[in-house]
């Protein structure tokens, strides 16, 4: 997963790197960090629970004037220039990417892959059509993989959200067999969704998305749980605050042959507009097949040798993030 981040992510640092920054760190170090740390500050609020928005805004006042105000401020705002935005590699179109590593721990058997599927930038008709190609396949991969296969205990499909960018993993931990196999099993397996999702019966079709429908109407179980949600729009830069309501109103009017058209276009094996990434960690018991496995790379398919350089050489989708935040 780490690895995965690592070529997606434009602000993501190897452990390694970390490791080695920290071995030379002091407390001294520390001490001087803290006052360039609040030298130019911004400061992002959500408040939730049993508040006015009058008092929201004066808890939002007090800190600005604590921060900001005082005739010797501890802080000065961050000039438009210094904002961070969270910008996401955009891959290829048509392009299979592999990354292979050996793992860290000499002594772990297991292997892992991660199978990554990248589609779009948040768009609520997009958006659903992905989940509902998760919700049908989610089953049919547990069970294939977990219990006919029986390629480890930890097989797993889930939707991907990286800054508001979206797509699609399959994850599989294995002593059993090299990510490299494992890999192929994934995209035999994309074949038999492909079966599945043409052969889907109206009935079964509109049941999948009632029961869609019903899980994003389900309340949240408590405060953090609808925090998490509103606090998630505000720090993707998204904002879409009406996200459920105008998700189920897609819902509603998808058509099976717009799901079967989104996959065929997207996620299918040799999909025209597919954009794919496999991150296989090899363990001890598979280490002398990842110079095999990078042999068998083929055009289109493009091995990543160097995660930064590869990360600088594409392009990067457009932040949902900006400076012109959200105001009270």
């Amino acid at each position: 997963m780490s690895y995965c981040s690592m070529v997606l992510q434009d602000h993501s640092w190897p452990w390694t790197e970390e490791l080695d920054a920290l071995s030379y760190l002091e407390a001294e170090d520390l001490a001087k960090f803290v006052p360039m740390l609040l030298s130019r500050t911004f400061v992002e609020c959500y408040i939730a629970g049993n508040v006015e928005k009058s008092e929201a805004e004066s808890m939002v006042k007090h800190v600005e004037d604590v921060l900001f105000n005082d005739p010797k401020p501890i802080c000065r705002p961050l000039f438009a220039s210094q904002f961070l935005t969270n910008r996401v590699t955009e891959l290829k179109t048509g392009m299979k990417y592999f990354y292979n590593q050996q793992g860290t721990n000499p002594n772990d058997e297991n292997s892992a892959l991660v199978h990554y599927i990248q589609v779009h930038q948040d768009e609520f008709s997009m958006n659903i059509k992905l989940q509902m190609f998760k919700l049908i396949a989610k089953q049919a991969t547990f069970h294939q993989l977990r219990t006919v296969e029986q390629l480890g205990y930890i097989t797993s499909l889930s939707q991907r959200n990286d800054s508001g960018v979206y797509g699609v993993q399959f994850i599989i931990q294995s002593s059993v067999k090299g990510p490299g196999d494992i890999d192929l099993r994934v995209e035999s397996l994309l074949k038999d969704l492909e079966s599945k999702l043409y052969n889907i019966s109206d009935e079964e079709f509109k049941s999948n998305v009632t029961a869609l429908i019903d899980m994003k109407l389900e309340k949240h179980k408590n405060l953090s749980e609808e925090s998490g949600f509103y606090w998630g729009e505000i720090q993707d830069g998204t904002l879409k605050f009406n996200r459920i309501d105008a998700e189920v109103t897609a819902l509603k009017e998808l058509k099976k042959e717009e799901l079967i058209d989104f996959f065929n276009e997207y996620i299918k094996v040799d999909a025209p507009k597919k954009k794919s990434l496999s991150v296989c960690v090899y363990g001890n018991q598979h280490s002398k097949e990842m110079a095999s496995d990078k042999d068998k790379v083929v055009s289109p398919s493009v091995e990543i040798e160097d995660i930064a350089g590869f990360r600088n050489s594409l392009p990067l989708y457009g932040s949902l993030r900006g400076c012109n935040q959200l105001k009270l």
